[in-house]
């Protein structure tokens, strides 16, 4: 299936929204509208932090096991997503870009390796689902940097 891009950009540095990021727990905040039910493990940030969540979309739920599998401060953060009893293998990443005005562009690719057979039979309806759904995370992460302030996005 062809992966799905969504992106934003927001005044904190590339440090700082890599350093929110970083926090797996964080992610909680920003993807609660479709991802529930968050159960941690491994270390709170950096490669091994995991979590399996409930994923309610289109009218139906999956457990997701969300791990960082590799982390490139203050650029990339790379997440594994196994669903579907392993069926359903994805990746998702983000990048944080600089951009000129002194903020940060930040994109999240979500781009999966295997999908069972309804997924790939539904792809447009699959891939619009889950474009709607990121675009929303990434309007409320930025959401939640702004909150926090600028100065204190790395804070837990």
């Amino acid at each position: 299936m062809q992966s799905v891009t969504v992106s934003t950009d927001v005044p904190q540095t590339p440090e700082q929204v890599y350093d929110f990021l970083d926090v797996m727990a964080h992610h909680e905040r920003f993807t609660d509208h479709y991802l529930t039910h968050w159960r941690y493990a491994g270390p709170d940030r950096g490669i091994g932090s995991r979590a399996t969540v409930t994923a309610a979309l289109a009218g139906s739920r999956a457990d997701v096991t969300i791990e960082v599998v590799e982390a490139d401060r203050p650029r990339r953060i790379v997440e594994r997503n196994v669903s579907a009893g392993g069926r359903r293998l994805a990746r998702g990443t983000y990048t944080v870009e600089p951009l000129g005005t002194g903020g940060s562009r930040v994109a999240f690719t979500y781009a999966w390796s295997r999908a069972p057979l309804a997924d790939r039979l539904l792809a447009p309806l699959v891939r619009a689902v889950m474009r709607r759904a990121n675009r929303t995370a990434l309007r409320r992460m930025a959401a939640e940097l702004d909150r926090r302030g600028q100065g204190s996005a790395a804070a837990p």
